[in-house]
């Protein structure tokens, strides 16, 4: 049986007793059936305010991500390659990689105000150090043998850097930026529920007002199927672009 079917199986299952649990063992009121949740969909969808809440939290999720990790690998990169760069910076990243970026929500919204700043560098600040991490982790496992074989055939310091250890640790920046994509879609519902006026979080935070409980299932079911695509699209571009440099790397 293929793995694809086997996934397809779960799936059904799971949808089958979530609508025999809605309909005979909790008040549909609490756990709507799949049918309900999807009836809600439709409705958003005809107002238009599913389809810009998608718009609207991608856009926030990609950009705090690229502009995590495109502050994150160089930085990375630095305390990988020089112990300077380790002792000044290393005492920072592992102070705040374990302060959640949901507790400084509030604390960005009075710096950057309600406005896409703050959530951009809320969603900026989760991607950062998971992919610093991995980053400054994979040039550190480069073994020293390559290293110096590379320098015995003539190359100079700054060939060793661009030819040998930056394709080496393509790998940890590949899973670094994976784990950081899902860290993002962690933060943007928790942005959103707080402050905006648009997003799939705004949409699962505002419907309890009006206990449309259908439409915050709705909501969370296309946050997570969101997540999952991008999770496979990203999975095609390392499988597509970076095949030669992430063999061996589980999962990809």
């Amino acid at each position: 049986m293929p793995s694809y079917a086997w996934s397809a199986l779960s799936v059904a299952t799971v949808l089958i007793v979530w609508q025999i649990a809605s309909t005979w063992l909790v008040d549909p009121m609490f756990l709507p059936a799949p049918m309900a949740v999807l009836k809600g969909a439709g409705q958003m969808l005809e107002e238009g305010t599913l389809s810009q809440s998608v718009l609207v939290s991608m856009m926030r999720i990609l950009s705090g991500w690229l502009v995590g990790s495109a502050i994150a690998i160089p930085i990375g990169l630095a305390v990988g390659v020089s112990p300077v760069a380790r002792h000044l910076v290393d005492p920072f990243i592992h102070f705040f990689r374990f302060v959640p970026a949901i507790a400084l929500v509030t604390l960005f919204i009075i710096w950057f105000g309600v406005g896409e700043m703050s959530k951009i560098i809320l969603i900026a600040y989760a991607t950062a150090f998971i992919v610093m991490v991995n980053t400054a982790s994979g040039v550190s496992s480069i073994s020293q043998d390559k290293l110096n074989a590379a320098r015995c055939l003539g190359a100079n310091e700054r060939q060793v850097f661009l030819r040998v250890m930056i394709p080496a640790c393509l790998p940890s920046i590949y899973v670094g930026m994976r784990l950081a994509l899902a860290s993002s879609f962690l933060v943007i519902a928790a942005a959103e529920m707080l402050a905006a006026d648009a997003g799939l979080g705004y949409i699962i935070w505002t419907s309890r007002l009006y206990f449309q409980v259908d439409w915050m299932f709705a909501a969370i079911i296309v946050l997570g199927l969101l997540g999952f695509a991008t999770d496979r699209l990203w999975r095609l571009l390392g499988r597509t672009l970076l095949k030669r440099y992430l063999r061996g790397v589980t999962g990809y």
